[in-house]
C-alpha cells in the first residue's frame, strides 16, 4: 500500500495522460471519476461523443476507452503506483467500463519493459507516406509481443494478406465516399480553426497518387457541400505497406476494451522505436468487408483494426479536452492544482466546455 490517497495534482496528471489515448475522429469518449476511498479512478464511457455510422457496433468507443486505461496504467508507474485494472466491473452501471485501483506501491522496473510514458505525448497518428524502409522482424516481434501481454493477437501480413487487406479497405473508402450520411459524419468532426476534439486540417494526410494506399477522405469527394479543408497535392506512397491486424477471439465489450489495451500499448512502443502509425478503421466499418478481413488459415476470430506501420515523419498534434471536462471529482479541481505545465509537453489543452453526462 502506499498509504496516500491521490492528490489534485496526482489526478490531473493521471487525467491528462487517460485524456492523451486515440480515439476514432479524435471523438474522446471517456469520463474519470475517483473512487469514494481516494485510491483509484473509475473509466466511463461518454455515449453522448459516439460516432455512429462509422462505429455501429460501438467497439471503436470501447477500444478508444481501453487506450485510455493503458495510458492511465503507464502515467500510474510514473506517480510510484501499480494499477490493478478491473474491466466492466458492475453489470448494472453501462457506462462503468473500468476501475483502477492504485493503492499499490510500484516495483522500481518499468511494467512494460521500459518507460513509456514520454510517448504519451509523442504518439500521434501519420498520414504521410512512408519510406521505403522495413520495420525489422525483432521490433515487429516485440509489438506482437505487446498485444500478446493484453491478450490480443497482432499480426504482421505477408504480401498476399496485405494486398488482400488493401482491397477490402479500398472498397470499405470507397462506399463511405459515396455515402452522404457517412460524409456528412466524417466532416462534423473535421476543425478549421482551434478546438477540443476532432480533426484539425493540419492532421489529414495527402492522397496516394498512385491510388494504391486507401487514404480517408475526410471531407468527402468533390463537390463539397459547405467549408472544404484545403487541398493537399496528392504524393507517392510506399508501393506495399507493412500491414497489421488486431484480432480476438471473442467480439465482446471485455474484448473492445483488451483491443484499446493492446493498440496503445503497441503504439506507445512503436513510437519509443521511432516508428509511426496509421489505423486503417474502413472495412472494419461494413459487416462483410470486415468479416473478409480475416485469414480462415489461422481459424476463428474477430479483427478489430488495421494499422499501417512504418517509417515517416511525425502525425500532427490533435487537440485535447481539458480535465475539467473530462474528470468529476466531487471537491472541484482547480485548472493548476500541482501539475507541472511540461508534465505532458505536446498536448492543448484548451478552454473548459460542458459535456453531457453519460447516459444511464
Amino acid at each position: 500500500m502506499t498509504g496516500t490517497p491521490l492528490t489534485p495534482a496526482d489526478l490531473r496528471m493521471l487525467v491528462t495522460a487517460g485524456g492523451a489515448a486515440p480515439s476514432l475522429h479524435n471523438s474522446q469518449p471517456w469520463r474519470f471519476t475517483p473512487t469514494l476511498d481516494g485510491f483509484g479512478l473509475a473509466v466511463h464511457a461518454d455515449f453522448e461523443r459516439t460516432v455512429p455510422l462509422a462505429d455501429p457496433s460501438g467497439a471503436a468507443l470501447y477500444i478508444a476507452v481501453g487506450a485510455a486505461v493503458f495510458n492511465l496504467r503507464v502515467a500510474a508507474w510514473r506517480l510510484g503506483r501499480e494499477a490493478v485494472v478491473r474491466l466492466l466491473p458492475d453489470v448494472g452501471a453501462p457506462t462503468l467500463l473500468a476501475v483502477l485501483d492504485l493503492s499499490r506501491s510500484a516495483g522500481p522496473r518499468p511494467p512494460f519493459g521500459c518507460d513509456l510514458y514520454p510517448a504519451v505525448a509523442a504518439r500521434h497518428s501519420s498520414r504521410q507516406p512512408f519510406v521505403q524502409r522495413d520495420v525489422p522482424e525483432t521490433v515487429l516481434g516485440e509489438l506482437i509481443a505487446a498485444a500478446r501481454e493484453e491478450g490480443v493477437t497482432l499480426a504482421a501480413l505477408e504480401e498476399a494478406a496485405v494486398r488482400r487487406v488493401l482491397a477490402l479497405t479500398a472498397e470499405a473508402e470507397g462506399r463511405n465516399a459515396e455515402d452522404p450520411a457517412r460524409q456528412a459524419e466524417s466532416r462534423a468532426w473535421l476543425r478549421a480553426g482551434p478546438a477540443e476534439d476532432g480533426i484539425p486540417y493540419a492532421a489529414l494526410g495527402p492522397q496516394d497518387h498512385e491510388a494504391r494506399v486507401p487514404v480517408r477522405e475526410f471531407a468527402g469527394r468533390p463537390p463539397y457541400p459547405g467549408q472544404a479543408p484545403p487541398a493537399q497535392p496528392s504524393r507517392r506512397f510506399e508501393p506495399l505497406p507493412q500491414l497489421c491486424t488486431f484480432t480476438t477471439a471473442g467480439d465482446e465489450p471485455a474484448d473492445w476494451l483488451r483491443t484499446g489495451q493492446a493498440l496503445e500499448h503497441v503504439w506507445l512502443l512503436a513510437t519509443v522505436h521511432g516508428i509511426r502509425l496509421t489505423v486503417w478503421h474502413q472495412a472494419v466499418e461494413w459487416s462483410d468487408t470486415r468479416w473478409a478481413l480475416r485469414d480462415p488459415a489461422e481459424g476463428p476470430g474477430h479483427v478489430q483494426l488495421v494499422i499501417r506501420v512504418g517509417y515517416g515523419p511525425p502525425g500532427a498534434a490533435t487537440s485535447r479536452r481539458p480535465v475539467e471536462s473530462t474528470l468529476d471529482a466531487p471537491w472541484g479541481l482547480g485548472r493548476d492544482a500541482g501539475l507541472p505545465p511540461d508534465a505532458l509537453p505536446g498536448l492543448s489543452r484548451g478552454g473548459a466546455s460542458p459535456v453531457a453526462a453519460p447516459r444511464p
